[in-house]
This record gives C-alpha cells, structure tokens and sequence, in this order.
C-alpha cells in the first residue's frame, strides 16, 4: 500500500507543480495507448486519435520549450519535430 501511495503523492505533486509538463505526459501515454490498440484493431479513428495527442503534445512541449529557455530545449525541438515528421509519415504513407 506504500507503493501505491508514494506514486499517488508524486502523481499529484506533479501536476501541481508542473501542469503543463504533466497535461503533455497524459497526452503521450494516451497517444500510445491508441497507437497499441490501433495494431489490434484496425479502425482509423484509433489512429487519427492517436497522431493528433501526438502531435498535440509535441507542439505544446516545442512551444513550452521555446519560451522558457531551457538546458534541454534544442534536444526537445528536434525530439518533437521527429515526432511530427514521422506521424504525418504514418498517416499519409
């Protein structure tokens, strides 16, 4: 019970303290759930859902990124702009 309750405080001390970072993670564990399923089964909403939290979250971490000036802001924009690049390869083969 312990375990649970340590990532349950660290769960929520995350996004308190860090929203925007952790509104982007929901949204990459959630772009790569719908990538899974989609291997399973193959409707393109799964896809088409998938791609756009994929894509979400690369912009709004790219853009996060560029107003803060981070130490890791140019591995983070070239992290993302792959992440674009090759969703839109996966979508328009």
């Amino acid at each position: 019970m312990r375990i649970c309750r340590f990532w349950l405080d660290a769960l929520v001390w995350s996004s308190q303290y860090n929203p925007a970072a952790f509104i982007e993670l929901l949204m990459l564990i959630l772009a790569m759930v719908l990538l899974v399923v989609r291997g399973f089964v193959p409707h393109w909403a799964y896809l088409v859902l998938g791609l756009s939290y994929g894509i979400g979250a690369s912009v709004s971490i790219s853009v996060r990124e560029t107003i803060s000036h981070s130490p890791q802001a140019q591995a983070a924009q070239v992290t993302t702009v792959a992440l674009i690049i090759t969703s839109i390869y996966v979508l328009f083969p």
